[in-house]
């Protein structure tokens, strides 16, 4: 029986790179605490990623953030999800946790997969 790997574990994109400006990207919404911009590399037809513009671990460990960070970004997240909504007819909000969550930074995906299946457009 072979044991799974873990994931590789991919440095904190955010931090290093979009936050710092290394890494270009195209700003959707700005607030002095939390950034949302248009995915690097983008899997669906809308894919905006909203971060907090301080480090913080994710969902569940905080780290040295707060609660009212964390409603700073579900405020930006909230925002973000309704314009998407507004615009395609649909939006699908994901966080990811553990093994899941590739960058160790909070961030949320705010999409629009495609068309929606018939009678729910």
């Amino acid at each position: 029986m072979t044991t799974p790997t873990a994931p590789t574990m991919v440095p904190d994109f955010y931090c290093n790179e979009a936050l710092n400006g290394r890494a270009p990207v195209k700003v959707v919404e700005e607030t002095d605490t939390v950034l949302a911009f248009k995915h690097t590399k983008p899997s669906y037809p809308v894919h905006i990623v909203v971060v907090p513009k301080q480090h913080i671990p994710s969902l569940v460990d905080l780290g040295d953030g707060t609660e009212e960070l964390l409603a700073d970004v579900l405020r930006v997240v909230r925002k973000v999800a309704t314009k998407v909504r507004e615009e395609y007819g649909a939006a699908c909000v994901v966080t990811n946790e553990g093994a899941y969550q590739e960058s160790k930074h909070m961030h949320w995906h705010v999409l629009y997969r495609g068309d929606l299946p018939e009678g729910l457009a």
